[in-house]
């Protein structure tokens, strides 16, 4: 079955507000809090909402790479002197602690985002504390666009590369396949630059490095060009799903962007599945730069947020997006605008819940399998299923702590918990069969998420791990960097 949506935006904002119960959105405007509600002084928090942790302090970096060099080695040393465990955050998008240490010094990398687009090379160079959004706002006068980057726009240059993110840009590796040199302050406070060819050891243990060898500082990335993308969507048996990404995906040259999605609705629970394609138009971008609609923004989070605890919400949700479609009103895309979606499109404002992110890599020789495990396992689960979409990634040939060790597609679960000890205790439970599962399909999980894995299971799947925790201490043998995710696993 083959869909190309076209229709006016009006049409599918008018659909949603006379589905969506009115005493929901009453209970939407009660209940949401607001989430830049400042925390008290010395502590901090992580995009999960269940890291709240008392620090010594927080230093919010330099803007220029002139005040940030003398700045840093400052810290370091005072670090040093009082020994004082020193973590790196951007915009604190991990959910288990990476970015934080209990009673030590928090660095806030944010403000460090310069750029320069050599568009000669096609080299950009940016500062580790910028955004993808911000990066894409600069490149797209020069009709540039990243080459690799993760679903969301609100993550930081640097963290991305902490967690070597992948994208849903066709047919790709990791980020790490398109970052050319970085370079990277260690625990000396000298700077280094890591590349394939120069300090390669340190390149790749950085890369997914989880903020362990050193700060982050300027990055150097391959860009593409900007283009016009067209798009279609395909709903079909969840079955068939590798038959339709092959033909309608994998093999078409000209698709550029593609993600998938299962059905979650207990009504025939993952049993169909829908292919988002972005092809190549093959006509010039309009001369005019890319616009945002914050009013659809604020109807496609409230279409998303009302699938929480319902299962109304949730088909209601799948029709709009098979029937209607989730890209609408025009024709043609530019390849900037998909990109730069904000996490604020699902956004949580309720307090007293969270939205944890999962993902699980599993080989194409599983793939069926694994989505009949996960019929076994999800139903019937005290924590709330909202989302599973699904990204191809090619094999990582760059990071020590490589989750695809060969080409594997990325099963990406968004759930919905509450912020108390039963909940948690419920979570943990789940993912621990998750991780088994996994382990049982040949595949690896994601590490930027809750710790709730024991440290054998961790080394079962990723094998490499004592060999990297050892490295660490031969790159930092004070163990000045540190978070919660290193003192979990070490």
């Amino acid at each position: 079955m083959k869909k190309r949506h076209v229709l006016p935006v009006l049409i599918g904002v008018l659909l949603v507000f006379v589905s969506i119960p009115a005493i929901y959105l009453l209970k939407t405007n009660l209940n949401e809090n607001n989430p830049n509600t400042p925390l008290p002084s010395h502590y901090t928090n992580d995009a999960s909402g269940l890291s709240f942790t008392r620090v010594d302090t927080i230093i919010t970096v330099a803007e220029t790479r002139s005040e940030l060099i003398p700045q840093l080695q400052a810290v370091l040393r005072y670090a040093k002197a009082a020994n004082k465990p020193v973590s790196i955050a951007g915009a604190k998008h991990t959910m288990g602690g990476h970015t934080l240490y209990p009673d030590g010094i928090v660095l806030n990398m944010r403000p460090f985002r310069e750029m320069h687009l050599d568009t000669v090379t096609n080299l950009l160079t940016i500062g580790s504390g910028a955004l993808w959004e911000e990066a894409i706002r600069y490149l797209d006068p020069f009709n540039r666009s990243i080459a690799v980057m993760q679903a969301f726009s609100s993550f930081s240059i640097g963290g991305s590369l902490s967690v070597n993110g992948h994208g849903w840009q066709k047919n790709s590796p990791p980020l790490s396949s398109s970052v050319v040199s970085f370079t990277l302050m260690d625990h000396n406070g000298e700077v280094l630059t890591c590349s394939r060819t120069e300090n390669q050891e340190l390149f790749s243990l950085v890369m997914g490095g989880y903020g362990l060898f050193g700060i982050i500082l300027e990055v150097k990335l391959r860009v593409v060009p900007n283009e016009n993308l067209t798009f279609t969507l395909y709903k079909f048996k969840s079955a068939d799903y590798l038959t339709w990404f092959k033909t309608y995906a994998s093999d078409n040259q000209d698709v550029k962007l593609v993600f998938g999605r299962l059905n979650v609705s207990q009504k025939e629970f993952l049993e169909h599945a829908t292919l988002n394609v972005f092809a190549s138009a093959k006509i010039p971008l309009p001369p005019k730069p890319m616009q945002s609609d914050p009013a659809f923004t604020e109807v496609k989070r409230l279409i998303f947020r009302n699938s929480v605890n319902s299962e109304f919400g949730k088909r209601l949700r799948w029709d709009l997006e098979t029937g209607i479609g989730e890209f609408s009103g025009r024709g043609t895309f530019s390849r900037n605008e998909l990109l730069n979606d904000s996490v604020s499109l699902i956004e949580n404002k309720d307090t007293a819940s969270t939205d944890i992110l999962q993902e699980y890599f599993i080989p194409e020789r599983h793939f069926n399998a694994y989505i009949a495990e996960l019929k076994k396992v999800l139903p019937n689960q005290t924590i709330d299923l909202l989302n599973i979409t699904i990204r191809d990634v090619y094999q990582d040939t760059d990071s020590y702590l490589a989750y695809a060790r060969e080409n594997v597609f990325g099963f990406v679960f968004l759930f919905n918990q509450k912020k108390n000890a039963s909940d948690e205790a419920e979570m943990e439970k789940l993912t621990k069969r998750l991780v088994e599962l996994a382990i049982q399909m040949e595949g690896t999980y994601y590490l930027p998420y809750r710790l709730h894995i024991d440290r054998d299971t961790f080394r079962i799947v990723y094998p490499q791990a004592d060999a990297f925790f050892r490295l660490k201490l031969k790159y930092d043998p004070d163990e000045l960097f540190r978070n919660k995710f290193y003192d979990h696993y070490k």
